[in-house]
């Protein structure tokens, strides 16, 4: 039984794994905005390093954000998903006991959110990766996080996410400005 888990678990890496692309690629077909901000930190229940995840293992972003392909929101994974990998690996390590007990105590960890705009705003993560990847011919879907990280940030390269873009309304615009995005106003707002 373990042994099929582990079989199972190193085929999930080697599926997403072998996809490292260096941040200097770029995303064809696509102008990257450039701002940035300066977010605090949020402090969250279990430091997640998504630079372990993301970059080091090279696990696609809609690996664990699975909505986001598909609805408005990019979506938490649940604990069941962390505990896919982590039931067998690194299990000495504090986070990923911290994370066993929560899963134990069948209660999720309350994740705070980083990144979030005003509720008159009408944002979808379907339509933006939609534009930027799966109707971009140019664009492997294994480099998604160059696309993620035009609103989030570098995350592949940080432990607890950070708000590093401003998202407001000018960062928007700037950047369907510069990727023919469009300009109705019922578009984005509600």
């Amino acid at each position: 039984m373990a042994a099929g888990f582990l079989a199972f678990v190193a085929a999930l890496f080697l599926l997403w794994a072998p996809h490292t692309v260096s941040a200097e690629t770029g995303v064809p077909n696509a102008v990257p905005p450039e701002e940035t901000f300066a977010g605090a930190d949020v402090p969250q229940p279990i430091e997640f390093p998504h630079d372990i995840h993301a970059k080091i293992n090279g696990i696609n972003c809609m690996y664990c954000h699975t909505y986001a392909r598909r609805s408005k929101v990019a979506g938490i994974p649940p604990t069941s998903k962390c505990m896919g990998c982590h039931s067998v690996i690194a299990t000495d390590k504090p986070r990923i006991q911290q994370l066993t007990e929560y899963w134990e105590k069948r209660e999720p960890p309350r994740w705070l959110k980083v990144h979030d705009v005003p509720d008159y705003v009408h944002f979808t993560h379907e339509k933006h990766l939609k534009r930027f990847v799966f109707d971009n011919p140019d664009l492997p879907v294994e480099q998604v996080s160059e696309v993620c990280a035009f609103c989030h940030g570098d995350v592949k390269n940080m432990t607890v996410a950070k708000k590093e873009r401003p998202l407001t309304m000018g960062f928007c615009r700037r950047c369907h400005e510069d990727n023919d995005g469009p300009f109705d106003c019922w578009k984005c707002h509600k």
